[in-house]
């Protein structure tokens, strides 16, 4: 099982891979929304934003999200670190169920070219 420390790593990971992107996933990632990433096996929440083509973890805190941000995930541990590290493909993985993403129609439409 990841620990909360490994999963850190994997979005501050994440974040830097969004950097240095370019085309389609740069504009996706240029939105400035607010981010929740729930790790359900440690059952801890990374808070933050998705602003400036980076992931800003601002808090992280025990339990499901305290409040509703623009863009949330759902996910274990295991799986975050995973799909970082480009072991679990994100689209099969939310289309099975693993990983779990919410947000708004228009943002889902821009986030496309990042799943």
């Amino acid at each position: 099982m990841a620990t909360i420390t490994e999963c850190r790593g994997a979005l501050e990971k994440l974040s830097d891979n969004l950097a240095r992107a370019d085309g389609g996933v740069r504009g996706a990632a240029a939105l400035d929304r607010t981010l929740s990433c729930h790790v359900t096996d440690l059952d801890s929440t990374f808070t933050g934003r998705l602003a400036d083509g980076r992931i800003h973890v601002e808090s992280t805190v025990e339990g499901p999200p305290r409040s509703k941000a623009q863009i949330r995930l759902a996910m274990t541990g295991d799986d975050l670190v995973a799909m970082v590290g480009g072991e679990l493909n994100f689209a099969k993985a939310w289309a099975s169920g693993r990983v779990k993403l919410e947000a708004g129609f228009r943002d889902l439409l821009r986030l496309r070219s990042l799943l």
